[in-house]
This record gives C-alpha cells, structure tokens and sequence, in this order.
C-alpha cells in the first residue's frame, strides 16, 4: 500500500466514463489540500476479480464502486459496517489496518439530501412510497426504516425484486399498475427507477391521488428537474432533485477516506450539472 498521507483512490464500475465522482472529488481534494488522486477505472464483470487484486496490489488505499459490482466486490471485503451489511451491497471500500473494509453511504446520501432540501421534514407523517426495486431502491428502504417512517409502500414491474426488499426491510409490495393507488395519503413519493432519465423512457405516472402535503425526490439528476417533479411542482408539490444524494453520498465516502466533512456547495454543483 501507498504511504498514509497520499491516496490513490477510484470508482469501479462498467461502464464507468459516466461517472462525477472524479470531478466529485477531485474537487475535494483541492479544496482541502490533502494529497492524493482519484481515477475512473472499468472493469467488466468477468475481469473483476483479477483487476481488483491487481488495484489493490498496486497500493490504492480506497474506492467506490457503482453498478453492476455492488454486490460482486463484497467478497473481496475483510469486513462491512452496518450499513453495508444491511442494504446488502457496497459503494465505499477502505482500509482500517490492513483489513479491507465495505460500507454503503447511499441510505447517508438519500436522507442528508432530503433534510437540507426540506427543513424540518418529518418522516413520520405518513407513509412513502417507493418506484423501483433495484439496488438504489434497496438502500433508501433502509433508510426510510432508520428514519421510522410507519408505511413503506414498493412498487416495481417484477415482484420478486420488491418483496425481496420488503422481506429484509419491512413494507408492503404494490404491483406496477397500481403505483397511482398506491399515493393516497402519501408523505414522501421517491423515484428509483430511470425512467425520465435523459435517454431514456418517460415515466408515466398521474399524480391526482398524491397529497399537496407530500414530498416528491426523484433520484434521477439528468435532466436536474424531471418530468416527475415539473408535474409535482405544477400541483404544489415539494420537490428533491437526485444530484443532492449522489454528492452526499460522496461526502460520507471522502470523509471515511480523509477525516474531513467537505461542504456541498453551489460551485461544486455547478462543476457537476456541466
């Protein structure tokens, strides 16, 4: 391993040329004026194993890791935090010693972007519901269990996948054509899915049954506001936009990295939506 003071860090993933984190925390670390680089590297699935021993032999002292290896990289873990352990998947890898840990910073992203987007929000109100049964789905599941709220609804295309969630995290499972039911008296309505993405399908969705009261957070953040939240803020709606988790879910990566808390400011902001 490289000395204790410079850092060599990376996102894992495949593809990977669409990752911010680079610019994420590049930025850091010039803000901060620790030492240390950070390198976009793809691996494919089937060359996982072999190029992540060889990154590790190569002395880097950290990395995230985005889709599809989330799960895959927790094998080569020594150890994984609570978090980790609980969502069943790994975003943030470091070392303590010489043991390899795996933690999940997405559930710390999701909440801090929703509590500094919506003072005094409270997650107890009423139930939330969730679009989606992917991995990101899985972690704000955990989340809204931490934050206590009472109902979390699921609802996905393929049931599996939500009562999968719903078996580890509590909650009821919603089919698809069900989600505009599934609003009424809502609190929070969080989109997981891409649909509404850039590039890709719209999502389809009537909000009538969804309470002026509730929250809309649509995790996709390209386009920053998505048709999901132009038609939640056309009826009154509260609205969170993704590009807060993806940058706080980095502040708590660089903070086991570093010991420094960055700041999520404007012109960091500005650098990422480029």
């Amino acid at each position: 391993m490289s000395d204790d003071h410079y850092k060599k860090l990376a996102v894992l993933g495949h593809p990977i040329k669409q990752s911010k984190s680079p610019i994420i925390h590049k930025h850091w670390i010039e803000k901060y004026g620790v030492k240390g680089d950070y390198a976009a590297i793809d691996i494919p699935p089937a060359a996982l194993e072999h190029e992540f021993g060889e990154l590790i032999a190569a002395g880097y002292n950290g990395f995230n890791v985005t889709a599809p290896h989330k799960q895959d990289i927790m094998q080569y873990c020594d150890a994984r935090d609570r978090d980790a352990y609980e969502i069943g998947a790994v975003n943030t890898l470091y070392f303590k010693g010489d043991k390899l840990w795996g933690s999940n910073t997405d559930s710390y992203g999701f909440i801090e972007n929703l509590e500094n987007s919506v003072k005094n929000f409270d997650w107890t109100k009423g139930p939330a519901v969730i679009l989606g049964a992917g991995g990101a789905a899985r972690a704000i599941a955990y989340a809204l269990k931490q934050k206590s709220v009472p109902i979390v609804r699921i609802c996905n295309r393929t049931i599996a996948n939500a009562s999968d969630i719903v078996a580890d995290m509590g909650g009821y499972v919603m089919p698809w054509d069900q989600k505009e039911e599934a609003l009424l008296d809502a609190n929070l309505l969080i989109n997981t899915t891409s649909l509404g993405m850039t590039g890709k399908a719209p999502l389809e969705i009537n909000l009538d049954n969804l309470p002026q009261t509730a929250t809309v957070y649509d995790i996709v953040y390209a386009p920053l506001i998505t048709p999901l939240l132009e038609q939640a803020q056309a009826r009154g709606n509260q609205t969170v936009t993704g590009i807060g988790m993806l940058l706080y879910q980095a502040q708590k990566a660089f903070e086991i990295w570093y010991g420094i808390k960055p700041d999520v400011d404007d012109d960091l902001i500005e650098k990422v939506l480029k």
